[in-house]
Parts: C-alpha cells; structure tokens; sequence
C-alpha cells in the first residue's frame, strides 16, 4: 500500500498520526478499543459499534483475511478502524480477500501504523472519548465538532424494520426475538436450540410481540445509550410477567430499566473475548464475550436478583426476575456452554417456555 498520512485527534487534544488504509475521507465517532485477537470481521460488522472508531488492543490485524460468511450482519457498522499493523498478505483456506479490500468496499476508513498501547491506556485511565481523523492536523476551529459528537438513534439505525421468520430442523419451541440490531450469530445459536425464530422489529409493540404465538421472547443486543429507547421500554414494560423473556446485551439493561433499575455508561466497557463473570450461586467463573459501554448499577436493582457480577470491576452481568419467569445477562450465552453439553443458560429459558406451555 502506497503510504498516506492521516491524523486521528482525540478530545482530549491528543494526536496521532498514522496511515491510511481502507476507505479514503474524514470522520467522527466514539474512540473505544477492543480486546480480541481475532474475529475482526465479526467486530467490523456487529450493529452493537454502530458510531464507534474501534482500536484493537493486538497489534496484527488482518493475517488470515476476510470470510464474508463470518459476517455478524451485512454491512459494517464502525465508524472508522484503528491497527497497530495490516497485514496485506493474509493466509487462510477461507480468505475472500484483504482487510483493506473488504474496507474499502464497505467505505470505512482504516488507519494503521499508530501506538495502539498508548491509545488504549489513554481510553483506560480516562475513558472512552470523541475522536476525529482527518487529512490535516485540526485547527481549533473545525476541532469543535469532536467533543459535541454523539451517537443519535442508534436502535433505529441498525434494527431490521420488517418481521422475519427462521425455520430451525425439528423445532421444539418457537421464540420471538424482538431486534434491536442482534447479530446473525444469535439467531443461529437460537436455531441451533432447536427453536424457530420470528424476528421482530425494534418498533413492535407489545401486543404485536405476544400476537406472534412464541412461547417466549429474547431480547436481543444492540448498540447505543439504553437510556435513549424511552418507546420501546415502555413496550417492555407492557409484557412483563405475561411470558417467559431472556434478555441479551442491550435486552439485559432495557429490561432493568423497565423494572426501576439505572443504566449508566463505564468508563471504558467491555469489548472483547476475554471477559470473566462469575456466578453468585455457585461461584463458577466463565470466560465472555462482551461487547458495552453501559451497565446496570447493580445497587439500583429491586425488582430481580443480581446472579452474574464481573470479576474485574464487579459490575452487573445478569439477572434473575423469578417472579416474572425472566432473566437477563450482558455477555453472549455461550459463554456458559464450556464444559457443559447442554447450554445451562438456553436450557434454563428452554424450561420457562415448557413452564408457560403447560400453563396455556
């Protein structure tokens, strides 16, 4: 790749210089760094960095190439791609092509050639923040609009608009996910339960999630503030208690919220595959995959019992509502299938359907 320089100001008046890859032009977004190791297709294409210029924290990226089959969804939602070094000649039996190739197609910029160490460990002792590349260093004058950036209707963005049905083999159940940018992941893993799968939009209303017949509901991940989805908390609120639910990512903390509960933003989150969460019950450990920047404020919780805190910063990781056959989580399910051949997380909402189906 020919070198061309770029510049990524963040807004605390940090620079960083770099080079470009990718897509070519300016842009704006959240700073936030990722953990993971691989898996950067799937990361690139999660609705949940919808608005975010993501930095991985390992400093290849891009050796085995891209598998579009790998795809979370079909487009890529980050702002823009922070790397330590590209690789321009990736090796894999899979590989479809380039990092570069597949961001250019995409129009997403990509900048490599920056300390990403020093980046995150900026994001890590002050938090995640604005950030800005552009073709020239800033002026003050066109620096303004760095600090007054914000992710606006995140859910609305990513979310499909249109119902969807899956059809599992040999169905044993049949779920509503209600979609506020879930990944295609969570709707295989779904099927893989054995459960067929009607997809709803963000914009349901309660009555048109019951009206579906499913014998419970998932709230799905997303991207954005929770705090923002006033309409579909509200929607929320109208089915607890009236079907089983298992709440995921962003589902978790819209759900507590229904039930009194605060969301707040961390100061830096939790992004990547390497996140422990224990088990107040039985004080197993289990290594996530996460991907936030809000969490439940464990403290404000009346309605439910806190059964997942994490071990690092021992913030809320999930929750039981037994009075209302629910309960929530904030990282990806299968974390808890290790060691176990059953999913006790899928097996547990398996139980609550066949509960509510005998009750019917």
């Amino acid at each position: 790749m020919k070198k061309k320089k770029v510049y990524l100001t963040l807004e605390n008046g940090k620079v960083f210089e770099g080079y470009r890859f990718g897509a070519d032009g300016e842009t704006v977004g959240e700073l936030v760094f990722s953990t993971s190791m691989v898996g950067y297709v799937e990361t690139l294409t999660d609705p949940c960095n919808y608005g975010q210029i993501v930095v991985q924290t390992f400093p290849l990226i891009g050796n085995y190439g891209v598998m579009p089959q790998d795809a979370e969804s079909d487009k890529v939602w980050v702002s823009a791609y922070v790397v330590r070094e590209v690789c321009e000649t990736p090796s894999n039996f899979r590989c479809e092509g380039t990092l570069n190739d597949f961001l250019k197609q995409n129009g997403v910029i990509g900048i490599y050639g920056v300390d990403t160490r020093e980046l995150t460990k900026i994001l890590r002792e002050e938090g995640v923040m604005n950030a800005k590349i552009t073709n020239k260093p800033l002026t003050e004058e066109n620096a303004m609009d760095v600090s007054s950036y914000q992710t606006k209707e995140a859910v609305k963005t990513v979310a499909p608009t249109q119902k969807a049905f899956f059809k599992a083999e040999n169905a044993t159940a049949t779920v509503t996910l209600w979609n506020f940018g879930a990944k295609r992941s969570t709707i295989s893993n779904l099927l893989a339960q054995g459960w067929d799968v009607i997809s709803m939009p963000a914009s349901a209303s309660a009555e048109e999630i019951l009206a579906t017949g499913a014998q419970g509901v998932i709230l799905s991940d997303g991207p954005g503030n929770p705090n923002d989805n006033e309409d579909i908390i509200a929607e929320i609120k109208k089915i607890v208690g009236k079907i089983p639910v298992f709440g995921l990512g962003l589902g978790h903390q819209l759900f507590a919220i229904a039930l009194g509960a605060e969301v707040r933003k961390q100061t830096y989150g939790h992004r990547g595959g390497n996140q422990p969460v224990k088990c107040t019950k039985c004080d197993r450990v289990y290594i996530s995959t996460q991907n936030h920047g809000y969490e439940v404020v464990k403290e404000s919780v009346k309605e439910g019992f806190v059964k997942f805190i994490n071990v690092n910063d021992g913030s809320c990781e999930g929750i039981d509502y037994d009075a209302y056959d629910a309960f929530t989580v904030q990282f990806d399910p299968e974390a808890c299938s290790i060691g176990n051949p059953q999913n006790p997380l899928y097996k547990k909402f398996f139980a609550l359907m066949k509960k509510e189906n005998e009750n019917a």
